[in-house]
């Protein structure tokens, strides 16, 4: 280790966050998560018996980054997102397959249940994650279960010691219905998905005008959800703050400065169009808050006015997005497509001060495509492969493009069973 690398770990926090080993090149070549940033990244370099990878790792690590977060479980989802993000080539090579977790949720059984797996399946079932922390997940989503109560086999029907504990919904001694259980389960996956502010306004919502309409039962319901989220906080899971110092990404600190932007982009929205001949087009919007992916906050769009015309279907779904005033609006849009594509939206969003930016890949969408902007000023910016910025924006629109093309599928699917 050299002296400038020993002088930065002298000052690694004592809080939970996200690590970002680097190269001699720069390059991100490991993100890790930690509960505590200063023990976790120094044992890397402590003279201690290591496996072989490991000791690999550490020989290539020249610089070190790192992203202080609120809780243990912000670190294991930003975490997550990272490693989407850049693919850090140790991540990789070091992954052990059974840390891997999602969390599943059999949203089309009658009476659904929670359940883990490594694997998500086309079933049908919901599936959140990945993440990359097996145990840490488990425990986040036991703990929730005091909150929305969930079953975590298939329905019997038969009380169980869980039941005794309101452990489970209670639908087999009549205290509620499959109905208003698969609602709560919608609130457990929107906190699951990114979606925990929103939650909290909802269920602050919910309680008052529940109780304005005499309908103290489900007021209450919604007071000790609130109620319970909260307290949850000041244990391990979550905040209902930003989740992380947005500054220190630094793709959205490039994004400002690249754009002359007055301040990082907190709110990104990307969109993509889909059909095949004119066929079941449809439109994806995808959302990163900062810099990270809010799933629970992704829409999408079946195209009412145009079927083969791109340029038609992206000035609709612009359209129809803006006119949600209910949804934040975003501080960027990123589109899949050109400077043909940018001066249609741009002429929508204008009044709304709202910036665009197009990712021209000029017919190439393969992964490996070289990371092209174009802006509103007609600029072309050839970004590094490497960069931040390229690595955040190639990110966006692989999303968006993966959301799409998922929706037209099933479209698709559902139009030949006709």
């Amino acid at each position: 280790m050299d002296a400038l690398l020993k002088q930065k770990l002298s000052k690694l926090p004592a809080s939970p966050g996200v690590y970002f080993h680097k190269n001699a090149a720069g390059e991100i070549i490991y993100v890790g998560k930690a509960a505590v940033l200063k023990n976790r990244v120094r044992q890397y370099f402590q003279k201690v018996q290591k496996d072989i990878k490991t000791e690999a790792l550490v020989r290539e690590i020249a610089d070190t980054d790192w992203i202080v977060v609120d809780t243990e479980m912000d670190a294991l989802f930003l975490e997550s997102e990272m490693i989407k993000r850049y693919m850090p080539k140790w991540n990789i090579l070091l992954r052990d397959d059974k840390t891997v977790s999602y969390v599943r949720i059999s949203m089309q059984d009658a009476v659904p249940y929670v359940s883990f797996t490594r694997t998500p399946m086309d079933d049908k079932a919901t599936y959140v994650g990945p993440f990359y922390g097996k145990t840490a997940v488990e425990k986040a989503v036991r703990m929730l279960r005091r909150i929305f109560p969930y079953y975590t086999k298939p329905y019997g029907g038969k009380k169980t010691l869980d039941t005794d504990l309101g452990l489970t919904p209670g639908i087999e001694i009549g205290k509620t219905t499959p109905q208003d259980y698969k609602r709560n389960l919608r609130k457990l996956i929107k906190y699951l998905e990114g979606g925990r502010e929103k939650l909290l306004k909802d269920l602050e919502k919910t309680m008052y005008d529940e109780a304005a309409k005499g309908n103290y039962e489900l007021a209450a319901e919604a007071r000790d959800q609130l109620a319970g989220l909260k307290e949850l906080k000041r244990k391990i899971v979550f905040s209902d703050k930003e989740f992380l110092d947005i500054s220190s990404d630094q793709a959205l600190k490039q994004l400002q400065m690249m754009l002359g932007l007055e301040k990082p982009p907190r709110r990104i929205e990307g969109y993509d169009i889909s059909h095949q001949s004119g066929e079941n087009t449809v439109a994806s919007m995808v959302v990163f808050i900062n810099g990270a992916a809010a799933r629970s906050e992704y829409r999408k769009f079946k195209i009412r006015s145009s079927t083969n015309d791109d340029l038609k279907s992206m000035q609709e779904v612009i359209t129809r997005r803006l006119k949600h005033t209910e949804w934040d609006y975003p501080d960027l849009i990123v589109l899949d497509g050109g400077i043909t594509q940018v001066n249609a939206v741009s002429s929508l969003t204008e009044p709304y001060g709202i910036p665009v930016i197009g990712r021209d890949k000029s017919g190439d969408h393969s992964k490996s495509a070289s990371v092209k902007i174009v802006t509103q000023n007609h600029n072309t910016i050839e970004l590094s492969k490497g960069s931040h910025v390229a690595r955040l924006i190639a990110r966006i629109d692989e999303e968006s493009h993966r959301f799409a093309i998922t929706y037209h599928s099933l479209l698709k699917r559902k139009n030949m069973l006709k």
